[in-house]
Protein backbone atom coordinates (compact mmCIF):
# COMPACT_ATOMS: atom_id res chain seq x y z
CA UNK A 1 0.00 0.00 0.00
CA UNK A 2 1.40 3.37 -1.03
CA UNK A 3 0.28 5.11 2.15
CA UNK A 4 1.78 2.40 4.32
CA UNK A 5 5.17 2.62 2.65
CA UNK A 6 5.23 6.40 3.05
CA UNK A 7 4.23 6.17 6.68
CA UNK A 8 6.81 3.51 7.46
CA UNK A 9 9.49 5.79 6.07
CA UNK A 10 8.32 8.54 8.42
CA UNK A 11 8.10 6.40 11.55
CA UNK A 12 11.73 6.70 12.60
CA UNK A 13 11.45 10.48 12.63
CA UNK A 14 8.13 10.46 14.46
CA UNK A 15 9.12 8.19 17.37
CA UNK A 16 11.69 10.42 19.00
CA UNK A 17 14.33 8.92 21.27
CA UNK A 18 14.36 9.77 24.98
CA UNK A 19 17.76 11.42 24.67
CA UNK A 20 16.42 13.93 22.17
CA UNK A 21 13.68 15.07 24.56
CA UNK A 22 16.12 17.07 26.67
CA UNK A 23 17.60 18.84 23.66
CA UNK A 24 14.60 20.02 21.67
CA UNK A 25 10.82 20.36 22.07
CA UNK A 26 8.84 17.17 21.74
CA UNK A 27 6.57 17.60 18.73
CA UNK A 28 3.12 16.05 18.89
CA UNK A 29 1.25 16.10 15.61
CA UNK A 30 -2.48 16.20 16.39
CA UNK A 31 -4.52 15.46 13.27
CA UNK A 32 -8.31 15.60 12.91
CA UNK A 33 -10.88 15.82 10.12
CA UNK A 34 -13.20 18.66 11.17
CA UNK A 35 -12.99 22.45 11.11
CA UNK A 36 -11.26 24.55 13.76
CA UNK A 37 -14.56 26.17 14.78
CA UNK A 38 -16.25 22.90 15.78
CA UNK A 39 -16.27 21.62 19.39
CA UNK A 40 -13.47 19.16 18.55
CA UNK A 41 -11.49 21.80 16.68
CA UNK A 42 -11.75 24.25 19.56
CA UNK A 43 -10.87 21.56 22.11
CA UNK A 44 -7.77 20.59 20.13
CA UNK A 45 -6.61 24.20 20.14
CA UNK A 46 -7.32 24.45 23.87
CA UNK A 47 -5.26 21.31 24.52
CA UNK A 48 -2.39 22.79 22.49
CA UNK A 49 -2.49 25.96 24.60
CA UNK A 50 -2.70 24.10 27.92
CA UNK A 51 -0.08 21.48 27.04
CA UNK A 52 2.53 23.95 25.85
CA UNK A 53 1.97 26.10 28.94
CA UNK A 54 2.07 23.15 31.36
CA UNK A 55 5.31 21.81 29.89
CA UNK A 56 6.90 25.29 29.66
CA UNK A 57 7.64 24.82 25.98
CA UNK A 58 9.14 21.34 26.28
CA UNK A 59 6.26 20.08 24.15
CA UNK A 60 5.01 21.60 20.91
CA UNK A 61 1.53 20.60 19.68
CA UNK A 62 0.97 20.91 15.94
CA UNK A 63 -2.76 20.76 15.16
CA UNK A 64 -3.81 19.74 11.63
CA UNK A 65 -7.59 20.21 11.12
CA UNK A 66 -9.90 19.52 8.18
CA UNK A 67 -8.11 16.37 6.94
CA UNK A 68 -5.05 18.39 5.97
CA UNK A 69 -2.81 15.49 6.97
CA UNK A 70 -4.98 12.38 6.78
CA UNK A 71 -8.52 11.46 5.81
CA UNK A 72 -10.83 9.19 7.79
CA UNK A 73 -9.56 5.92 6.37
CA UNK A 74 -5.89 6.87 6.66
CA UNK A 75 -5.49 8.43 10.09
CA UNK A 76 -5.63 5.35 12.32
CA UNK A 77 -3.01 3.59 10.25
CA UNK A 78 -0.86 6.72 10.38
CA UNK A 79 -1.15 6.77 14.17
CA UNK A 80 -0.26 3.09 14.54
CA UNK A 81 2.80 3.57 12.37
CA UNK A 82 3.90 6.65 14.33
CA UNK A 83 3.66 9.17 11.49
CA UNK A 84 1.24 11.17 13.63
CA UNK A 85 1.15 11.03 17.41
CA UNK A 86 -2.38 12.09 18.37
CA UNK A 87 -5.87 11.82 16.88
CA UNK A 88 -9.45 12.40 17.99
CA UNK A 89 -11.42 10.06 15.70
CA UNK A 90 -15.12 9.51 16.07
CA UNK A 91 -15.97 6.44 18.12
CA UNK A 92 -17.42 4.78 15.02
CA UNK A 93 -13.95 4.38 13.49
CA UNK A 94 -12.69 1.63 15.78
CA UNK A 95 -14.91 -1.12 14.35
CA UNK A 96 -12.84 -1.50 11.17
CA UNK A 97 -9.76 -1.66 13.41
CA UNK A 98 -11.18 -4.81 14.98
CA UNK A 99 -12.35 -3.22 18.23
CA UNK A 100 -16.06 -3.66 17.56
CA UNK A 101 -17.13 -2.85 21.10
CA UNK A 102 -16.80 0.87 20.40
CA UNK A 103 -19.74 0.60 18.04
CA UNK A 104 -21.97 0.55 21.12
CA UNK A 105 -21.79 4.35 20.87
CA UNK A 106 -23.38 4.18 17.40
CA UNK A 107 -26.49 2.31 18.54
CA UNK A 108 -29.64 4.37 18.03
CA UNK A 109 -31.26 5.61 21.22
CA UNK A 110 -28.64 3.96 23.48
CA UNK A 111 -28.04 7.29 25.28
CA UNK A 112 -31.27 9.02 26.29
CA UNK A 113 -29.37 11.86 27.99
CA UNK A 114 -25.86 13.25 28.42
CA UNK A 115 -25.95 12.10 32.06
CA UNK A 116 -26.11 8.49 30.91
CA UNK A 117 -23.38 9.10 28.35
CA UNK A 118 -20.98 10.51 30.95
CA UNK A 119 -21.65 7.63 33.34
CA UNK A 120 -20.40 5.39 30.54
CA UNK A 121 -17.42 7.41 29.27
CA UNK A 122 -16.18 8.47 32.70
CA UNK A 123 -16.82 5.15 34.43
CA UNK A 124 -15.56 1.55 34.24
CA UNK A 125 -17.14 0.92 30.82
CA UNK A 126 -15.17 3.74 29.20
CA UNK A 127 -11.92 2.64 30.84
CA UNK A 128 -12.41 -0.98 29.76
CA UNK A 129 -13.01 0.10 26.17
CA UNK A 130 -9.74 2.04 26.13
CA UNK A 131 -7.88 -1.05 27.35
CA UNK A 132 -9.03 -2.88 24.23
CA UNK A 133 -7.06 -0.41 22.09
CA UNK A 134 -3.69 -1.15 23.70
CA UNK A 135 -2.98 -4.37 21.73
CA UNK A 136 -3.44 -2.23 18.60
CA UNK A 137 -0.62 0.09 19.71
CA UNK A 138 -3.01 2.82 20.85
CA UNK A 139 -3.48 4.51 24.22
CA UNK A 140 -6.81 6.19 24.95
CA UNK A 141 -6.63 9.50 26.82
CA UNK A 142 -10.13 10.99 26.89
CA UNK A 143 -13.62 11.02 25.46
CA UNK A 144 -14.76 14.28 23.87
CA UNK A 145 -18.44 15.01 23.37
CA UNK A 146 -19.99 16.34 20.18
CA UNK A 147 -23.64 15.76 20.91
CA UNK A 148 -26.62 14.12 19.34
CA UNK A 149 -27.17 13.85 15.60
CA UNK A 150 -29.71 15.32 13.21
CA UNK A 151 -30.74 13.89 9.85
CA UNK A 152 -30.61 15.90 6.63
CA UNK A 153 -31.80 15.39 3.06
CA UNK A 154 -33.43 17.25 0.19
CA UNK A 155 -36.87 16.06 1.26
CA UNK A 156 -38.68 16.20 4.61
CA UNK A 157 -37.78 13.37 6.99
CA UNK A 158 -40.64 13.14 9.47
CA UNK A 159 -41.32 9.40 9.46
CA UNK A 160 -39.16 6.30 8.94
CA UNK A 161 -40.98 5.70 5.65
CA UNK A 162 -39.55 8.98 4.33
CA UNK A 163 -36.08 7.38 4.18
CA UNK A 164 -37.10 4.62 1.80
CA UNK A 165 -34.68 4.43 -1.14
CA UNK A 166 -32.52 7.39 -0.06
CA UNK A 167 -28.74 7.10 -0.32
CA UNK A 168 -27.55 8.17 3.13
CA UNK A 169 -23.89 8.84 3.91
CA UNK A 170 -22.53 7.08 6.99
CA UNK A 171 -19.21 6.52 8.68
CA UNK A 172 -17.68 3.07 8.32
CA UNK A 173 -19.74 1.34 11.00
CA UNK A 174 -21.80 -1.83 10.75
CA UNK A 175 -24.18 -0.38 13.31
CA UNK A 176 -24.79 2.77 11.27
CA UNK A 177 -25.24 0.57 8.21
CA UNK A 178 -27.91 -1.42 10.06
CA UNK A 179 -29.50 1.79 11.33
CA UNK A 180 -30.02 3.20 7.85
CA UNK A 181 -31.27 -0.12 6.52
CA UNK A 182 -33.80 -0.27 9.36
CA UNK A 183 -35.16 3.02 8.03
CA UNK A 184 -35.28 1.66 4.47
CA UNK A 185 -32.36 3.78 3.26
CA UNK A 186 -29.26 2.70 1.33
CA UNK A 187 -26.16 3.46 3.45
CA UNK A 188 -23.08 4.82 1.67
CA UNK A 189 -19.69 4.96 3.42
CA UNK A 190 -17.78 8.16 2.60
CA UNK A 191 -14.88 10.05 4.17
CA UNK A 192 -16.05 13.16 6.02
CA UNK A 193 -14.03 15.43 3.73
CA UNK A 194 -15.95 14.10 0.71
CA UNK A 195 -19.48 14.54 2.05
CA UNK A 196 -20.21 18.11 0.91
CA UNK A 197 -19.36 17.37 -2.72
CA UNK A 198 -21.25 14.08 -2.61
CA UNK A 199 -24.36 15.89 -1.36
CA UNK A 200 -23.91 18.68 -3.90
CA UNK A 201 -23.61 16.29 -6.85
CA UNK A 202 -26.27 13.82 -5.72
CA UNK A 203 -23.87 10.94 -5.08
CA UNK A 204 -25.71 10.72 -1.77
CA UNK A 205 -29.10 12.17 -0.84
CA UNK A 206 -28.55 12.90 2.82
CA UNK A 207 -26.51 12.32 5.94
CA UNK A 208 -26.47 12.47 9.74
CA UNK A 209 -24.34 14.79 11.87
CA UNK A 210 -24.37 16.92 14.97
CA UNK A 211 -25.45 20.42 13.89
CA UNK A 212 -21.95 21.87 14.43
CA UNK A 213 -20.47 19.52 11.82
CA UNK A 214 -23.35 20.12 9.41
CA UNK A 215 -23.00 23.89 9.68
CA UNK A 216 -19.21 24.29 9.66
CA UNK A 217 -18.92 22.05 6.60
CA UNK A 218 -21.70 24.08 4.90
CA UNK A 219 -23.75 20.95 4.27
CA UNK A 220 -26.91 22.95 4.93
CA UNK A 221 -26.23 24.81 1.68
CA UNK A 222 -26.86 21.56 -0.23
CA UNK A 223 -29.54 20.07 2.05
CA UNK A 224 -33.01 21.57 2.05
CA UNK A 225 -34.29 19.77 5.13
CA UNK A 226 -32.88 19.00 8.59
CA UNK A 227 -34.73 16.91 11.17
CA UNK A 228 -33.77 17.30 14.83
CA UNK A 229 -34.07 13.61 15.64
CA UNK A 230 -31.37 13.14 18.30
CA UNK A 231 -31.48 9.48 17.28
CA UNK A 232 -27.80 8.80 17.74
CA UNK A 233 -24.66 10.10 19.37
CA UNK A 234 -21.36 11.32 17.96
CA UNK A 235 -18.34 11.55 20.20
CA UNK A 236 -14.60 11.26 19.87
CA UNK A 237 -11.78 9.39 21.55
CA UNK A 238 -8.53 11.30 21.96
CA UNK A 239 -5.84 8.69 21.34
CA UNK A 240 -2.06 8.56 21.06
CA UNK A 241 0.52 6.20 19.64
CA UNK A 242 1.24 3.90 22.60
CA UNK A 243 4.97 3.47 21.89
CA UNK A 244 5.41 7.25 21.68
CA UNK A 245 3.35 7.89 24.83
CA UNK A 246 5.10 5.23 26.91
CA UNK A 247 8.47 6.65 25.80
CA UNK A 248 7.79 10.14 27.14
CA UNK A 249 9.49 11.25 30.37
CA UNK A 250 7.07 10.59 33.22
CA UNK A 251 6.85 14.25 34.26
CA UNK A 252 5.96 15.30 30.71
CA UNK A 253 3.32 12.59 30.50
CA UNK A 254 1.79 13.74 33.80
CA UNK A 255 1.69 17.35 32.60
CA UNK A 256 0.04 16.33 29.33
CA UNK A 257 -2.53 14.23 31.18
CA UNK A 258 -3.41 17.27 33.27
CA UNK A 259 -3.76 19.43 30.16
CA UNK A 260 -5.94 16.77 28.53
CA UNK A 261 -8.18 16.59 31.59
CA UNK A 262 -8.77 20.35 31.47
CA UNK A 263 -9.25 20.34 27.68
CA UNK A 264 -11.81 17.56 28.05
CA UNK A 265 -13.84 19.56 30.58
CA UNK A 266 -13.79 22.44 28.12
CA UNK A 267 -14.76 20.24 25.15
CA UNK A 268 -17.71 18.69 26.94
CA UNK A 269 -18.88 22.05 28.30
CA UNK A 270 -19.05 23.74 24.90
CA UNK A 271 -20.46 20.86 22.82
CA UNK A 272 -24.15 21.54 23.47
CA UNK A 273 -23.68 25.29 23.24
CA UNK A 274 -21.90 24.99 19.88
CA UNK A 275 -24.54 22.66 18.46
CA UNK A 276 -27.42 24.87 19.59
CA UNK A 277 -25.71 27.88 18.00
CA UNK A 278 -25.05 25.98 14.77
CA UNK A 279 -28.67 24.84 14.48
CA UNK A 280 -29.87 28.41 15.04
CA UNK A 281 -27.43 29.62 12.37
CA UNK A 282 -28.73 27.03 9.89
CA UNK A 283 -32.30 28.21 10.51
CA UNK A 284 -31.27 31.85 10.15
CA UNK A 285 -29.88 31.28 6.64
CA UNK A 286 -33.37 30.43 5.40
CA UNK A 287 -31.87 27.88 3.01
CA UNK A 288 -32.81 24.86 5.09
CA UNK A 289 -36.05 23.95 6.84
CA UNK A 290 -35.36 22.68 10.37
CA UNK A 291 -38.02 20.30 11.68
CA UNK A 292 -38.43 19.03 15.24
CA UNK A 293 -40.13 15.67 15.69
CA UNK A 294 -43.36 15.49 17.62
CA UNK A 295 -43.63 13.03 20.53
CA UNK A 296 -45.65 10.67 18.34
CA UNK A 297 -43.04 10.83 15.58
CA UNK A 298 -40.21 10.22 18.08
CA UNK A 299 -42.03 7.08 19.22
CA UNK A 300 -42.30 5.98 15.59
CA UNK A 301 -38.55 6.46 15.04
CA UNK A 302 -37.70 4.59 18.24
CA UNK A 303 -39.91 1.68 17.23
CA UNK A 304 -38.12 1.46 13.87
CA UNK A 305 -34.59 1.82 15.26
CA UNK A 306 -34.48 0.12 18.67
CA UNK A 307 -34.34 -3.39 17.12
CA UNK A 308 -30.85 -2.48 15.85
CA UNK A 309 -29.60 -2.95 19.42
CA UNK A 310 -30.66 -6.58 19.44
CA UNK A 311 -29.51 -7.08 15.85
CA UNK A 312 -25.98 -5.89 16.71
CA UNK A 313 -25.69 -7.75 20.04
CA UNK A 314 -23.61 -10.58 18.59
CA UNK A 315 -21.18 -8.10 17.03
CA UNK A 316 -20.78 -5.62 19.88
CA UNK A 317 -21.49 -7.89 22.81
CA UNK A 318 -24.83 -8.34 24.55
CA UNK A 319 -23.23 -7.88 27.97
CA UNK A 320 -21.81 -4.50 26.95
CA UNK A 321 -25.15 -3.29 25.54
CA UNK A 322 -26.89 -4.47 28.71
CA UNK A 323 -24.31 -2.68 30.85
CA UNK A 324 -24.94 0.61 29.03
CA UNK A 325 -28.69 0.19 29.33
CA UNK A 326 -28.28 -0.47 33.06
CA UNK A 327 -26.68 2.96 33.39
CA UNK A 328 -29.90 4.41 31.96
CA UNK A 329 -31.98 2.36 34.35
CA UNK A 330 -29.84 3.54 37.27
CA UNK A 331 -30.88 7.10 36.46
CA UNK A 332 -34.51 6.10 36.02
CA UNK A 333 -34.42 6.71 32.26
CA UNK A 334 -35.19 4.81 29.05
Amino acid sequence: MKLKSILLAMTAAAIVSTNAFAQQPIVIKFSHVVANDTPKGKAAERFKELAEKATKGRVKIEVYPNSTLYKDKEELEALQLGAVQMLAPSLAKFGPLGVKEFEVFDLPYIFPTKEVLYRVTEGPIGKDLFKKLEPKGITGLAYWDNGFKVMSANKPLHHPADFRGLKMRIQSSKVLDAQMRALGANPQVLAFSEVYQALQTGVVDGTENPPSNLYTQKMHEVQKHVTVSNHGYLGYAVIVNKKFWDGLPSDIRTQLEGAMKDATKYANAIAQQENDAALAAVEKTGKTTVYRLTDAEKAEWRKALLPVQQQMASRIGKDLIDAVNKESAALGQK
